[in-house]
């Protein structure tokens, strides 16, 4: 059984999806977890070594089945067991990060993105961009600059999972690749400073020099190019023009996202609160972890709540497509701090469906933007917040509150 489930990759899934005129072989690595008991790691270093020629690393470990030639990678470093970590099928750097992207105007973008089709939404200082799923699915990295600031923005198909990240740590600014690893169905990524390992959904390095460091995550949505395109008509668009002969708009992973489908590469038991392919947006505050369910969100549309000491409001948009499946309505859904100008606002839904604040009646989209009424231009502060499967986030996380439970 080991055996059968280590020879698992994505070539293998998309092949069962139908996929297999499409490059597979550019696509993910992907592989498979396992059991082991956690290793305590050094504290990294935080100097970076110059660039030395790639060598063949010795077997650390017996729970290593991944590939170590052409790595430089200290391997003697980690905070995860080797047993949770396998190759899935293309190496490292074989799904391409995009490092110098290309961006184009909205007026230029609705040639070929649909009103529905999803995009990742960051702004930062002002600056907005919106990276749209159907080149992330492809690239899983950009690293970019927004705002002043080293982004970035990543996009783990299996999980469903956009992470943005501030790529600056102990003053050095980092670029990320994909390490062509998985571990518990996700992306590890690797910086081309150290080569260290890092875990996506986490933003923490688990192999190599940095272990132990982590990313700061940058407050980033999964929505609508409308949306994206009505509260930021001034943002631009990753462009397709990235360099890479890749079938932009062809989705291969089609169908993935079934409720009742079983996630593909993880082997660890689901946790039975939620079904393990339901979406979440996850909340992390002050210790606390809170998910709320798209199927709670999808009826209540705005969603009050107290993580780690401080009000929140997560709101649900419908208009937003699946990644997985196009034509497949799921809507969007984003969290944000309830406070603005040292008031506390309390939020409710209208016959029409549209969201309001109590206090001015004024209207809000899902990206936390006041559209009409008293508070018109004003703008809620996003909280960091992931849209997540299940099954993904509760694995890191198993003592996550649910929502609605």
């Amino acid at each position: 059984m080991e055996s059968r489930r280590r020879g698992l990759s994505r070539r293998n899934i998309l092949l069962a999806t139908g996929a297999a005129s499409i490059g597979i072989a550019a696509i993910a690595a992907c592989g498979e977890m396992g059991q082991g008991t956690v290793v305590e790691s050094e504290d990294a270093a935080t100097a970076v070594p110059e660039a030395a020629s790639p060598q063949p690393a010795p077997t650390l470990d017996p729970d290593i089945s991944f590939p170590t030639h052409g790595w430089r990678t200290d391997f003697t470093k980690h905070s995860v067991p080797y047993s949770e970590i396998s190759s899935g099928g293309p190496g490292k750097d074989g799904i391409p990060a995009i490092d110098e992207p290309n961006f184009i105007s909205n007026e230029d973008a609705e040639r070929y993105l649909d009103d529905k089709a999803p995009v990742v939404s960051v702004e930062i200082n002002g600056e907005a961009r919106a990276y749209p799923i159907e080149v992330l699915v492809w690239h899983e990295i950009v690293n970019d600059t927004l705002g002043g600031v080293p982004v970035t923005v990543t996009f783990c198909p299996l999980c469903n999972t956009a992470i943005a990240f501030d790529r600056r740590l102990d003053g050095t600014t980092y670029d990320f690749g994909v390490s062509g690893n998985l571990r518990y169905s996700d992306l590890i990524m690797y910086d081309r400073q150290t080569e260290s390992w890092w875990q996506q959904i986490t933003g923490a390095a688990i192999v190599g020099e940095l272990t132990g460091k982590r990313l700061t995550p940058v407050p980033a949505a999964m929505v609508s190019f409308a949306d994206f395109r009505a509260t930021h008509p001034e943002g631009v668009v990753l462009s397709r023009d990235t360099g890479y002969p890749r079938s932009y708009g062809f989705n291969p992973y089609p169908g993935y996202d079934d409720i009742s489908r079983s996630p593909f590469l993880f082997f660890e038991p689901v946790d039975g609160r939620l079904p393990a392919m339901e979406r979440v947006v996850t909340v992390s505050i002050n210790g606390e972890d809170a998910a709320y369910p798209f199927s709670v969100l999808a009826e209540e549309k705005v969603v009050a709540d107290t993580v780690g000491g401080e009000s929140i409001v997560v709101f649900h948009q419908p208009g937003t497509d699946s990644p997985f499946s196009r034509g497949s309505d799921i809507g969007s859904s984003s969290a944000y701090s309830s406070v603005l100008d040292g008031a506390v606002l309390e939020f409710s839904v209208t016959d029409e469906g549209g969201i309001v604040d109590s206090e001015t009646k004024s209207q809000w989209n899902v990206l936390g933007s006041a559209t009409d009424g008293p508070l018109a231009g004003k703008q809620l502060q996003p909280v960091v917040s992931g849209n997540h499967f299940w099954f993904a986030w509760a694995v890191f996380k198993p003592e996550t509150r649910v929502f609605g439970l």
